[in-house]
C-alpha cells in the first residue's frame, strides 16, 4: 500500500504515479483526507497482512502511520513535504523518486524505537513549551488555497515573531522530575531534531533510532543562550547548551511537570496544552526501510 497526502507541498498526481512506478509491485495508492485518516489506513494495511507500507507525504502523516502500525509490516517513508524530517533522519534520499528507487533496489528493514507523548508516538521529537507554540502560531497562519501548509521562509519568521512576544528571554517553567528546572524541554528520537533547509539541527547529536530518548531542557533562554543554542545544533564552533542546560542521553522514561499549561507537539503536530507530560521510549516498536549498508 502507498499512502499519500494529497495536500503535501511536494506532492503531484505525476510525481504520484512516478514513485508509485518505482516502488516495489505497484503498490495500492490511498488518498488521505481528514485528520487522523492515515492511522486508519495504517491499520488496514496491517489486517489485510500487505508486505510493505509506502507513505508519500510530509511529517503529520508520518506521525499519524506510525500511530497505526505494528512492529512487523516494514514502512517506507517517501519525502513529500516540506521538511520531510524522519526520512532524511534515516539516511533516505530527499528527492521522492530516488527516494522510491532506494527503498525498492537497496533498503533493508531495521527495528527502530519510536517515543511516546502522554501515549502518542513520535518519530523524531517532542517539545514543551517554545517549539510548540511555534508550531501552533505556524498553524494558526492556516493553508494556502490549494489546502499546502506555509514554507519554510514563514515558519522561520513565524519563530522569529513569537520569540519576539516574549522579548527573546524565556524564564524556567517546567521541572524535568529528577533532574531540574528548565524553561523549556526537547526530546529527540534520533540525531536530528529538525533541518533548517539543507543543514541538520542536531541538538542531541548523540541520539540513535535504536535506543531510548534524549532530552535537552536550558534552564533559560535570553539572546546570549539562543546564539549558544542555534550554534551548537548546527554544529558550528562556539556553539553550547549553556551550563545550567539538562541533558539527558538514553532514556526509557522523561517526566515533565509544567507550573502552568504549556503547549505540547509531537513530529510537528500540536497536541494542545498540558501541566503534565509522560515521555516513555517504545523501543523495537516499528521496522522501517532504511539504505542498505
Amino acid at each position: 500500500m502507498l499512502i499519500v497526502n494529497p495536500f503535501a507541498s511536494g506532492v503531484t498526481p505525476a510525481r504520484v504515479e512516478a514513485v508509485r512506478a518505482a516502488l516495489p509491485a505497484r503498490p495500492e495508492v490511498r488518498l488521505t483526507g481528514e485528520r487522523g485518516h492515515a492511522r486508519e489506513l495504517a491499520r488496514e494495511a496491517v489486517a489485510a497482512g500487505v508486505e510493505a507500507v509506502y507513505v508519500l507525504s510530509g511529517d503529520g502523516v508520518y506521525n499519524e502511520v506510525l500511530n497505526g502500525i505494528d512492529a512487523a509490516t516494514p514502512v517506507g517513508l517517501v519525502p513529500g513535504g516540506g521538511t520531510s524530517v524522519l526520512p532524511r533522519a534515516l539516511g533516505l534520499p530527499r528527492d521522492p523518486v530516488e527516494c522510491a528507487r532506494t527503498l525498492a533496489e537497496r533498503t533493508e528493514p531495521q527495528l527502530i524505537t519510536v517515543g511516546r507523548a502522554n501515549g502518542r508516538r513520535f518519530g523524531f521529537a517532542c517539545g514543551v513549551g517554545l517549539d510548540a507554540e511555534i508550531v501552533r502560531a505556524v498553524d494558526e497562519l492556516g493553508r494556502r488555497s490549494d489546502g499546502r501548509r506555509p514554507g519554510n521562509v514563514r515558519f522561520a519568521w513565524t519563530g522569529v515573531r513569537t520569540l519576539a512576544r516574549h522579548r527573546f528571554s524565556l524564564e524556567p517553567a517546567l521541572e524535568v522530575v529528577g533532574h531540574g528546572r528548565a524553561a523549556l524541554a526537547l526530546v529527540s528520537n534520533g540525531p536530528v531534531y529538525t533541518y533548517a533547509g539543507p543543514a541538520p539541527v542536531r541538538l542531541t547529536p548523540e541520539a540513535r533510532f535504536d535506543r531510548g530518548l534524549d532530552l535537552v531542557a536550558p534552564a533559560r533562554i535570553g539572546v546570549r543562550e539562543l546564539s549558544g543554542l542555534a550554534w551548537h545544533a548546527l554544529g558550528r564552533a562556539g556553539g553550547h547548551l549553556g551550563a545550567a542546560a539538562i541533558a539527558v542521553h538514553d532514556a526509557d522514561q522523561l517526566e515533565i511537570v509544567c507550573d502552568r499549561p504549556l503547549p505540547l507537539e509531537v513530529d510537528g503536530e500540536d497536541l494542545g496544552d498540558v501541566e503534565h507530560v509522560l515521555v516513555e521510549a517504545e523501543r523495537e516498536a516499528v521496522t522501517v526501510l532504511v539504505p542498505a549498508t
